[in-house]
């Protein structure tokens, strides 16, 4: 299952980078929350970290943009969380 969310947000955070003026990119961030909470139900910061770390890096090297704007979609499911 961390393998199918981490292509699923791959690919949403991608979308969103290279298409940042679709409408589209609003239902996009809402499943990227919809994931974050996933991820922090089961493996609390930790895992939204640990998650964040490996998908900035391969976003990074494959389309040279950096997803860190989007750290603040998961906002609010932990007080250690703030971005």
């Amino acid at each position: 299952m961390d393998f199918m969310l981490e292509e699923e947000l791959i690919d949403l955070f991608t979308f969103c980078l290279q298409n940042p003026d679709f409408p589209e990119v609003t239902e996009k961030k809402i499943r990227i929350k919809e994931i974050g909470k996933e991820l922090f139900d089961d493996g609390g910061v930790d895992a939204l970290e640990n998650f964040f770390f490996a998908i900035s890096n391969r976003i990074e090297g494959e389309i040279n943009k950096s997803p860190a704007p989007f750290r603040s979609l998961w906002n609010g499911l932990s007080d250690e969380w703030k971005y």
